[in-house]
């Protein structure tokens, strides 16, 4: 009777639920830096890490979170490309180069013109290190095709990096709960590690 009634099994309604949820928060993280998605992202391979649905529900998550990375990261060169190419700028643009110091700007500048779209993969495992690159792009006028390009591979190394995070809190306890709080402190520790250097060295 609940199969003919339509009811979902509480598994499938986590997964209906969670990878469109994982998607956009993951999309607005890339947009508006006050989400710690590569928390989400470990979290969320630590959940499908002890589900009956290894290796692919590992697999889905760091697509799904690819994927919206890769849309935010878009969506954002595409504004600050509007801002480059008007008299007045716009708040995207103005708010990019508030988040990157002149120094980190100047190195990823340095490191667009060696490697190219190249660098853009270095700078999404880098803590902080997207911002100053990509505000590089947009300076240098990089066409969002190349930039896509080179934004691709970024993500997909991203994502894989803090999935493999999720799986290593995930192998480490039993209880899903554990791995989830191991997760979260280790890309919490991963981010926070720059700031924290450049505070001690002033």
């Amino acid at each position: 009777m609940a199969a003919g009634a339509g009811q979902v099994p509480p598994e499938t309604t986590r997964q209906a639920v969670g990878y469109p949820a994982l998607f956009v928060l993951v999309a607005l993280g890339a947009l508006v830096p006050v989400i710690p998605t590569g928390a989400l992202v470990s979290s969320a391979a630590v959940v499908a890490f002890h589900q009956q649905s290894l290796p692919f529900g590992v697999l889905l998550v760091c697509a799904v979170a690819a994927v919206a990375a890769f849309a935010g990261d878009l969506a954002l060169y595409w504004l600050g490309r509007r801002g480059v190419r008007s008299r007045g700028g716009s708040r995207w643009l103005e708010a990019l180069r508030g988040r990157a110091t002149p120094e980190r700007l100047a190195q990823a500048q340095r490191g667009l013109d060696e490697h190219g779209v190249l660098v853009l993969v270095v700078s999404r495992l880098v803590p902080a290190g997207r911002i100053p690159v990509m505000l590089a792009c947009l300076l240098a006028r990089l066409p969002l095709r190349r930039f896509a390009r080179g934004d691709a591979p970024a993500c997909l190394a991203w994502a894989a990096t803090y999935g493999l995070i999720g799986i290593l809190g995930g192998s480490l306890f039993s209880e899903p709960w554990k791995g989830v709080a191991l997760a979260v402190a280790v890309t919490l520790l991963i981010s926070g590690a720059p700031a924290l250097w450049r505070r001690l060295r002033s």
